[in-house]
Parts: C-alpha cells; structure tokens; sequence
C-alpha cells in the first residue's frame, strides 16, 4: 500500500490529476443536491476542494497555478463563444434598457463594496473577494487574482484570502438573488398566473417570419420587375413562389410582373401590411397548395467556404433556381434577404424544385456530422490572441500600475468578437453546443477546484474565528441591496413584467441556480430570455471591475 500512500501524498503529476479529480468529482456530486429545488451546482466544487485542502489534500503551487489559470480561460472563451452572437443585438431596443438596468446593478455592487472596504477597514483583497462571491461571478474572483499579483505585495497570500472571502461569500450570493425575487413577489403581490398571460400577450406581438399571399392589383405595377417591387417597399421580404395560371415557379429579381400574378411571400406581418397597400390586396389562395414540384427544405450551413458570404454573393436563385426565404440562427428566425451575411450553422430554408434543393444542400453543406465535429484550431488560435490582450498594459493616470483585462478580460473579448465575426480567411470561429458546454464545465470546475485548494487551508479557523460570519454578513449588503433597488425601480417607475424581471435580477449576477429557480417557479422560459439578453455585458463587467476595485484601492 506504499505506492498508494505516495500517490496521495507525493508531488507527482499522477497525484495532482489524482487530487483535481476527487475533488472535481465530489464536488459535482455535492453540486446535485437539492433542498427545495435549489443546489451548489458546479460551485460545489469550490467548497470539496476548501474541505480537501484542510484535511491536508495538497497540490503543488506552480501546478495549481497553472491548472487555474488554464480553467479560466477555457470558461470565459466558450462564455464568449456562447453569447457572442447576440452581443450587440441585445443592445438593441428593450435590450438597451435591461443592460442598463443590469448594469446598475453591477456598479451599485461595486459601490457597496468599496464602502465596506472603507467604513470596515477590510484588506482590498478580502473587499473584492466578498464583490465576487457576494454576486457569484468566479470569472470576478479569477480577475481580481490577476490584478492582486500585479499590485499587492506577498500576493499569493492576498489571493487566498479573497478565495476565503469568496467562499463565505458565495452561498448567500445565491440565496440573496432568490429571497430578492420572492421578497418583489409579495411586496408587489404579484399572481404568476396574471404575469404569464400578460408576458405572453406582449410576445404575440412581435413579429416572426410568416406566410403570406398576395394578388398584383395594382396596374402601374405591371411590367415592373420584382426588383423593382423591392424597391418600392420599404421592407424586408422574399417571393419564394410565383403562380401564372396553372403555372407557379421560384421566380427571378428579373421577372416581371402581370395583373392577376398571384405572389407567395415571407416576411414579418408589418412589412405584409406594407406590401398589401403597393400590390392592391391579399390573396385567399395558398399559392404553397398549387406549387406541385416545388418543394422548401432546411439546410444547415456546414460548408466553410460558403459561410461569411451574403445570399446575393452566393447567387443560389440565378444558379439553381431556388430562393432562401428563412434563416433560423441562435434559436431566433429570420427573413432572409439579399444582405443578409450567412454564418457556418446557420439553418436555412430553401425553396425550388427536388433537383435544385439537392444541389443548393450540397453546395452549402447540410452535414450534421460536420456541424458536431469541433474544429479547435480556431479556439486556440482565439486564446493566443485573447491572451495577449489580456496581457497588453494600459496606463490609466492615477493608478499605480497599468490596467490590464487579464486572462479573464482578454479571452471573454476576443470570443465576443470572434463569435460575432465568426469568420477570419480560412478560420471559421463555431464550436458546437455540445463540445462549447463540455470545455466549460470542465474549465470553471478546474478552476474552482484550484481556487479551493489553495485557500482551503486557512478556510475553515477564519470561518469559526468569527471573521467568516462578520464577511457573510457584509457580502448579503453587496448582493441584496442593489439587487432591490434596481428591482424596485424597474417594476415601480417602467411596469415591468415579473417574468422577465426575474431574468434580469439573476443575469445581472450572472447566476444559473437563480436562473433555474426563476424558471421553476414562473413555469417559463421566459427568465431565461432576459438572462441571455444581459449576460455578455454583465459578464465583462463584473470581470472589469473586478480587476479595477483592485487597482485603484489597492
């Protein structure tokens, strides 16, 4: 049994692997359970790993360090990778207003806990470690560790007193977000039932690609060309069917039009509206039910040299006589049209004759197998240059040492602007749902195991010593009370909806327990359309921040 005894208590690179992995695994299995619904999730292995370390489980510093640092990055690329697509969408609209709603929430975090650092003479590196634990951000904690090693001295020691901090911290951070939405449902007395309805009757009034059908009316339209039309209308629409008679064809930009032509279009209900007034009137007859031969098919984009091409570069209707008329692309459908730039996995309908639809699949792809096969040339090629970013030194007067956005910053904004992009020459920034969701679980629990190791330690004689309750009761200030007044005033002074405010409280702490708990009690999905519309912005700044409260009180 020697060899055993020196596999756990060596320094050998089988014993760390060993030493992550049963603290991974405990750790994600004490993350499964669940009072009331609610459970650590992935954060339980933060807190196997404070235990482990204080019954004297150790991992070598350097390897430690390394394992961390390496965990953090692989979790804030795929975060990037993930909501990259949608960054700047959701700024758009009601989209502007939740970020900043979110936003208030971070600075007013922020604000609380530079005034328990001043008013409670804490150490900077015990403030920010309660911020990041108090908000549950581990991408926060990892920052603020960066920042500590540029610009405190004996840092090491620093960043295991804010793991401590972030420990004590943390459950309550969960519990905080919770107790706040429950503590607005009574205070308002709001009946989820009346929530739901009203939700769902704002939604119906958006507006989805449908089908329409037209009857050209108007005579000064004869002899025009569809593109003319296009140009008329101020709209965005595609003609996927043209009926003559008994004749219906996927027609050309070049057609002409004729009284009595019967049009078969997709477009929003608004831009239908629109149409109805330049063609002279809607159509009772479903051209689709006459179109014999014409078939409309899903394709999924998988060919890398069709991707990042516009549907007019890619010219499918002069070349096949077959249309794109929707695109679906992060769960959200879309009229296509002619500017439209097409993204590797994006799934598109085409319309045309059995032959032209097969040929318009091959051409651009339509291959599960390829769409699942990660390419993780492009991933490292994105961490190479999210390193350097995050490496790069930004002297701000005043600040006694260069901003840097770390190995947390750089990476996170990088796979914002990669994903968005999503394509660089031959380099296609895509990384299926699957392997996106694999690497980042497995990068924040071997970072969260890392951070638990080093500062299990002195975990537990701070936490008993006194120290440890005095911290989780600051950290409940920093999580409650800006969480309560932004919700106070979203639901007082703009009306909005519960459902949607429950999102935005758990997405402003970038918290997934809070999420699922939301989700459970509404008995919708609507929360976790605000959670994703603020969760990129809230994200980088908690990681911003993070990293600044350290430069500029330290």
């Amino acid at each position: 049994m020697n060899w055993f005894l020196e596999l756990l208590r060596g320094e050998s690179a089988a014993h760390s692997v060993l030493a992550l992995a049963i603290v991974i695994a405990s750790g994600l299995a004490l993350g499964h359970l669940r009072v009331r619904g609610i459970g650590l999730g992935v954060a339980g292995v933060l807190f196997t790993g404070l235990l482990a370390a204080h019954w004297g489980l150790h991992v070598h510093e350097g390897t430690l360090e390394f394992v961390r640092e390496f965990g953090l990055i692989l979790f804030v690329y795929t975060i990037g990778m993930q909501v990259g697509p949608s960054f700047m969408a959701s700024f758009r609209k009601e989209g502007l207003r939740l970020n900043l709603l979110a936003g208030a929430v971070v600075l007013g975090g922020v604000a609380m806990a530079a005034a328990i650092w001043y008013f409670a003479k804490l150490p900077v590196a015990v403030a920010v470690g309660l911020l990041s634990g108090g908000v549950t951000n581990t991408p926060g904690l990892g920052a603020a560790q960066q920042a500590l090693k540029e610009v405190v001295p004996g840092a090491a020691e620093a960043g295991q007193y804010a793991g401590m901090a972030y420990a004590a911290a943390y459950p309550f951070g969960i519990l905080g977000v919770i107790g706040t939405m429950l503590l607005l449902r009574g205070l308002f007395g709001i009946r989820l039932a009346d929530e739901t309805a009203a939700y769902e009757k704002a939604q119906a009034a958006g507006e989805p690609p449908q089908n329409f059908n037209f009857q050209v009316a108007n005579p000064s339209l004869v002899g025009r060309t569809l593109t003319d039309l296009a140009g008329l209308v101020r709209a965005e629409f595609v003609v996927s069917r043209l009926m003559r008679g008994d004749s219906v064809t996927v027609p050309e930009g070049a057609e002409q039009l004729q009284a009595g032509d019967l049009l078969h279009v997709v477009c929003t209900r608004s831009d239908a509206e629109k149409l109805a007034i330049v063609l002279g009137s809607h159509s009772a007859v479903d051209v689709r039910k006459q179109s014999g031969e014409i078939v409309a098919r899903n394709v999924t984009i998988t060919r890398r040299s069709a991707a990042g091409h516009t549907i007019r570069e890619l010219d499918i209707l002069a070349r096949h006589g077959a249309a794109i008329t929707r695109v679906q692309r992060a769960g959200i459908e879309l009229v296509a049209h002619a500017s439209m730039v097409l993204h590797f996995g994006d799934r598109v309908m085409v319309v045309g004759d059995a032959d032209a639809v097969r040929s318009v699949a091959a051409e651009l792809g339509d291959s599960m197998k390829v769409l699942l096969e990660p390419d993780v040339l492009p991933m490292f090629f994105g961490v190479i240059l999210g390193v350097i970013l995050g490496s790069l030194p930004i002297g701000l007067p005043g600040v006694a040492a260069p901003l840097k956005i770390g190995l947390a910053g750089g990476p996170l904004l990088v796979a914002l602007v990669l994903s968005s992009v999503r394509k660089v020459g031959p380099l296609v920034f895509y990384l299926p749902q699957s392997a996106n969701l694999a690497l980042r679980e497995v990068g924040i629990a071997l970072f969260l195991a890392c951070v638990g190791l080093k500062a299990g330690e002195r975990f537990v004689p701070t936490l008993t010593s006194g120290d440890g309750l005095v911290w989780m009761g600051l950290a409940a200030l920093i999580t409650v009370l800006p969480l309560f007044a932004v919700g106070l005033f979203a639901r007082l002074a703009l009306k909005m909806n519960y459902l949607p405010l429950c999102g935005l409280l758990a997405g402003s702490m970038t918290d997934p327990p809070a999420l699922s708990f939301a989700n459970q009690t509404t008995g919708s999905d609507a929360p976790s359309v605000t959670y994703a519309s603020v969760y990129a912005l809230t994200m980088f700044l908690r990681i911003l921040t993070a990293q600044l409260f350290v430069l500029l009180l330290a």
